[in-house]
């Protein structure tokens, strides 16, 4: 990992560094990636002519842009053969003022996990079309495409996101007492309970990697109740749990002696959970103390 860093002086890039931080992490899922980019970034604005540069913002985003796009393409094989569901590295967000919904939508669980289903290039022109509201023309310097070409793969994106876009609901007080309910209730193995706060086609996604237990398919809901109710009674001695919102949404992390081995993360809609998504992949946790993502 890179270790350098800026000068105290350099204030157009340590203005730039939470969005360009907030972007890489949505086109790679890795907070830790992310913070190598931006930092690969940084080593190339300190070797430009920053004077030259009429647009720091939108020179540093397209280098960001370029660097996260390498790194995504390099990452396909890996994710491909991935054992198990694949969820992105975890990550303390800031959801953001109420206007900027797409882009504090577009940080949750469960939008990452739809534009993996999209190629490299479309996850790219998407966000930065859709979720950044860059033009055209600055994405097709980013891909190596025409503008009228990434208009294209915009529309063809942003129709695939469409049609498996889930429900979002924001972050409120209800999200939160729904979410501490159905915690409550598993730890003491209340399953009537449990029940009565899943929607009906509720799923439980829980990524382990190849070396740690968890469920190699989603759990549909009737049977979530169990496993949600097993995974918290078979808690490690000294665990400790946290409310924590994890990637915009109401969550818990589970950390013995301050270390995080599990988080666990809800989508709530319509006062029922939606989605419970579980993290026990300790590679994936490792920046969960991290500042938030912008």
């Amino acid at each position: 990992m890179i270790t350098a860093r800026p000068r105290g002086d350099d204030a157009d890039f340590e203005q730039q560094r939470p969005r360009l931080e907030g972007l890489a992490y949505r086109i790679t899922g890795s907070r830790s990636s992310a913070e190598d980019i931006v930092q690969d970034a940084w080593l190339r604005w300190q070797g430009a002519d920053q004077a030259a540069i009429e647009r720091p913002a939108a020179w540093l985003t397209t280098v960001t842009s370029r660097l996260a796009l390498d790194q995504l393409k390099s990452a396909r094989h890996t994710r491909e053969t991935y054992v198990g569901p694949w969820l992105p590295e975890v990550a303390n967000a800031d959801p953001g003022p109420a206007e900027q919904a797409e882009l504090a939508e577009s940080v949750t669980i469960g939008f990452l996990t739809v534009l993996e289903r999209l190629g490299p290039v479309e996850r790219v022109v998407f966000l930065l079309a859709d979720v950044f509201g860059l033009p055209f023309d600055e994405i097709a310097t980013v891909v190596d495409k025409t503008p009228e070409a990434c208009r294209q793969i915009a529309s063809r994106a942003r129709t695939r996101v469409r049609q498996d876009r889930p429900r979002y609901a924001p972050t409120d007080d209800d999200a939160w007492q729904v979410s501490m309910a159905f915690m409550a209730a598993a730890q003491v193995g209340d399953l009537d309970s449990l029940v009565s706060l899943l929607a009906d086609d509720a799923l439980a996604i829980s990524d382990g990697g190849a070396d740690h237990h968890a469920a190699r398919r989603p759990v549909v809901a009737e049977r979530i109740p169990r496993f949600v109710a097993n995974l918290t009674t078979r808690a490690a001695e000294g665990t400790e749990y946290t409310l924590q919102l994890i990637n915009g949404q109401p969550g818990v992390v589970c950390a013995v002696d301050g270390r995080p081995y599990l988080a666990i993360a809800f989508a709530v809609a319509g006062g029922q959970v939606q989605r419970v998504w579980t993290i026990i992949n300790p590679d994936k946790l490792t920046t969960l103390s991290s500042p938030p993502i912008a």
